[in-house]
C-alpha cells in the first residue's frame, strides 16, 4: 500500500492497554498489584503479560538511570548529515559501538539522524563529535541540553 508504515499494528483490548499503561509507568509492578488495578486475578494478569511479551507489545524491562550519578551530566542532541549524500546510508551501523550514544533516530528534514548522547564534560563532547564525524563521514549540529523537565513518560493509552 502506498504510504503504509512497515511496522505492524497490534490491536489490543482495553484490559491489555491498561496493563501496558501500568507497566509503562512502573515496570516492576507485581502481578498481584496489576490484578488489583485491573480487577483480574494474579494468574490472569500473568497470562496476559506473557502474551503481550510474546506478541512483541512489551519489548523488555529496564532500569532508569541517573546519569549525573554516573558522572555523565552533559546530554546533547546531535543532528548528523552525510558529507557525501551519494555514499551508503550506514551511519547507524558505523556508530553502533560508540558507547556515549544513547539513542539514534532516523528523521525527516535537514538531518538524516538525531543522536542523543551522554558525556562527562564539554571536552568529552568535543572528542565525541570528532569520533562521530570521522567514523560516519558526516557533518554535525549539536544542541546541548540545559535541563530535562521530564522524559521516559509512559504512552497515553488510557
Amino acid at each position: 500500500m502506498p504510504g503504509s508504515c512497515t511496522s505492524r499494528v497490534i490491536r489490543m483490548e482495553d484490559l491489555d492497554r491498561k496493563i501496558v499503561a501500568l507497566l509503562a509507568g512502573d515496570g516492576r509492578m507485581s502481578f498481584t498489584d496489576l490484578g488489583k488495578a485491573t480487577g483480574l486475578s494474579t494468574s490472569a494478569v500473568h497470562q496476559r503479560v506473557k502474551r503481550l511479551e510474546q506478541r512483541g507489545v512489551i519489548l523488555g524491562y529496564a532500569a532508569l538511570i541517573d546519569h549525573t550519578a554516573l558522572d555523565l551530566p552533559l546530554s546533547a542532541l546531535i543532528s548528523i548529515r552525510p558529507i557525501d549524500p551519494s555514499q551508503p546510508d550506514d551511519s547507524p551501523e558505523r556508530l553502533r559501538e560508540v558507547p556515549e550514544i544513547e539513542s539514534c533516530y532516523s528523521v525527516a528534514g535537514d538531518s538524516s539522524y538525531i543522536l542523543i548522547v551522554r558525556v562527562a564534560s564539554p571536552g568529552a563532547l568535543e572528542n565525541l563529535l570528532a569520533v562521530i564525524r570521522a567514523r560516519a563521514n558526516v557533518s554535525t549540529t549539536t544542541t546541548i541540553v540545559l535541563s530535562t523537565p521530564y522524559e521516559h513518560r509512559p504512552p497515553a493509552l488510557t
